[in-house]
């Protein structure tokens, strides 16, 4: 049937709508693609591109800048050097490792003991994990190995830092020193820093440097680099540089330390200085120092051997590690328990016959002969050991240890050093628990004098020296300030003593140093500004029997070097006015007054005097002496500037 004229108009004009609806839904579509075109490639180019060619870019972290370490004055004791290094990826190489560690051979020293490392290294490691080849290239080296690169897929040429020790020894055991991250050092990290896989990464291993790991070692950066099929490096990307560790500022004055390292000199020994108003350690050194540079750089077999062999034991920190018998220096501390307790007084004072019986045991007094009538003050100028004796007896070692205890010994001080030793103050718990028996009263005694089961560190005597002086509980410090931030100071309350108990004990020390019968005389300072307060100590390391006794004790320079007695002495100064405490010992030694007291009067009068001090501070006959050790000493100047580093402070 025909349409009309109507029906077929109608049908045109719904014939039209539809095909603009069509085409506007069409051109909307084609619009939508066209925008999404144009922000893939303009708007996302980058992000898209990185997808399309994901093996060929890749993402490098940028060890970060170890935090330099100061002294107190701006001088850097640890910092950072250019090292040049090569590394080699084992998936960027091909998995032909070997063939490209040969190229390398002909242009770098390996030799086949270090090839072989590389070998094993390479097997355990991930396939996309850098392994450093060879550090502290030269610059020939270093410029070789790129003229040659389109040779050597997936090695890759870095300009790093590495840690360095300008001071050398100086700081050794407290600064300690850092090395390449060990499978062992990874054990003990529960969520390891990737920072931490990166090769030939340093670590801290001891003393501040790993106490301090967190602060010192800042947070890794990142570079895109795009890499050919080789694994060679085509072109850096973007890059996105670490944060470098924190500056850290010590308490320690590097002249006074490097003075006090050099007066020391190769005696097995150990001295420690600290301010006794702030608790600052201005000098903490042990020696025989070691060279911490040689452990960065990898030590060799024979270095390392010849450190651990050595019987004066280089390697240890004996300023807080090492613990001993106090000998007399401890004496304060039975005087000021005796005191506190009210068994003794001011005018109180023991006979010294030269022995004290107790049972069928004799307890000897060092000089034979005995002392006499001693009073307080006189028993600790002459150091006798007799009214030590009958002291412990009517106090008894619980007030004894308790004393100590609050005079910092057997106390771990917190330090951020390596095994920080508590010592020993000990009383009856402790020996029941420690070896199931009860206390004797041989013991008091032996401990009343710094014998028998009492150790502690030159630390601990410091602490113990610097709260004699003030009366304070004096903390000691190490860290000064972080990124010039000066870090909190534990304010030094009163210890609750009785002043005048303490006068007592000061007069003693000071009649050590200053009366003709004190037995340091000789190494007094005569300068009366800088007049200073001491004690001497003499521990034993042997028992002395009834016949060596009866024909004549054996002298200490006939022994071997070993069964020595230990040599101690405490200080401080100046007497009206406490600044500085001084402790020192000398291992096997022999005697605290002949040995001990002379270098540390030495290194107080470096520290009073800020500088060498003058030849006028000391006696007549001291003085030629010290001008020649003073000669022979290379110290660092007063007017050197703080070393030159970069900081983020």
């Amino acid at each position: 049937m025909r349409k009309s004229p109507a029906e077929i108009l109608e049908s045109t004009r719904l014939i039209g709508r539809r095909g603009l609806m069509l085409g506007g839904i069409q051109l909307g579509v084609v619009s939508a693609l066209g925008l999404k075109m144009r922000s893939m490639q303009l708007d996302h180019a980058d992000e898209y591109r990185m997808l399309s060619d994901g093996n060929s870019i890749k993402l490098r972290l940028i060890p970060p800048a170890r935090g330099l370490i100061h002294d107190r004055n701006g001088i850097i004791v640890a910092g950072n050097e250019q090292n040049y290094r090569v590394t080699l990826t084992r998936e960027d190489a091909g998995g032909d490792v070997r063939t490209v560690l040969d190229r390398l051979a002909h242009l770098i020293p390996i030799t086949p003991e270090r090839m072989d490392e590389l070998l094993a290294e390479f097997r355990k490691r991930s396939a996309i994990t850098p392994i450093a080849v060879a550090d502290r290239l030269n610059w020939e080296q270093f410029s070789s190995i790129a003229v040659n690169a389109p040779s050597l897929p997936g090695v890759t040429l870095e300009a790093g830092l590495s840690r360095v020790y300008p001071r050398g020894g100086d700081l050794a055991h407290a600064m300690g020193y850092v090395g390449p991250v060990s499978d062992y050092d990874l054990s003990k990290i529960e969520d390891p820093d990737p920072v931490l896989m990166l090769p030939e990464f340093q670590l801290g291993k001891v003393g501040i440097e790993a106490k301090l790991e967190e602060v010192l070692r800042g947070h890794a950066g990142a570079r895109r680099v795009e890499v050919n099929s080789a694994g060679r490096e085509m072109r850096e990307l973007s890059r996105q540089e670490g944060q470098q560790g924190a500056t850290v500022q010590l308490t320690i004055d590097a002249r006074l330390q490097n003075y006090a390292a050099q007066r020391l000199g190769q005696e097995s020994a150990a001295a420690v200085v600290m301010d006794v108003q702030t608790g600052d350690i201005l000098a903490i050194s042990s020696s025989p120092v070691f060279d911490p540079n040689l452990f960065v750089r990898g030590i060799s077999g024979p270095d390392y051997r010849a450190l651990m062999e050595h019987d004066h034991r280089p390697l240890a920190d004996k300023t807080v590690q090492g613990v001993y018998p106090p000998g007399s220096t401890f004496k304060m501390v039975t005087l000021l328990a005796g005191l506190d307790s009210g068994v003794i007084n001011g005018g109180a004072g023991y006979y010294c016959p030269g022995y004290t019986e107790l049972g069928t045991r004799k307890f000897h007094c060092w000089r034979n002969g005995g002392h006499g009538h001693v009073g307080i003050v006189a028993s600790l100028e002459q150091s006798c050991d007799v009214f030590y004796y009958e002291l412990a007896q009517r106090v008894g070692i619980d007030r004894i240890a308790a004393m100590a205890r609050k005079l910092g010994i057997g106390v771990r001080h917190d330090l951020p050093m390596s095994a920080v030793a508590e010592g020993i103050a000990p009383d009856r718990e402790w020996k029941k628990a420690r070896y199931d028996q009860e206390w004797r009263i041989g013991d008091s005694l032996n401990a009343s004098i710094g014998q028998g089961y009492v150790l502690a560190s030159p630390l601990q005597l410091a602490v113990m020296a610097a709260r004699v002086a003030t009366g304070r509980n004096v903390q000691p410090r190490l860290i000064r300030a972080i990124d010039g931030v000066p870090q909190p100071m534990t304010e030094a309350e009163d210890l609750g003593l009785n002043p005048a108990h303490l006068d007592l004990a000061r007069k003693g020390m000071d009649a050590v140093m200053n009366s003709n019968r004190g037995t340091a005389q000789r190494s007094r300072i005569i300068a009366p500004e800088w007049r200073m307060a001491g004690k001497t100590g003499t521990s034993q390391v042997r028992n002395i029997t009834t016949a060596e006794r009866a024909r004549g004790v054996t002298k200490n320079e006939q022994l071997p070097w070993n069964r020595r007695d230990h040599a101690l002495f405490v200080c401080y100064a100046p007497y009206d006015n406490p600044r500085y405490a001084v402790s020192l010992v000398v291992e096997h030694g022999g005697g605290g007054s002949a040995v001990a007291a002379p270098v540390a009067r030495d290194i107080m009068l470096f520290a009073l005097a800020g500088g060498l001090p003058p030849l006028s501070a000391v006696p007549d006959g001291e003085r030629a002496a010290m001008e020649e050790r003073h000669k022979l000493m290379t110290l660092i100047a007063p007017d050197d500037q703080p070393a030159s580093g970069s900081s983020r402070a």
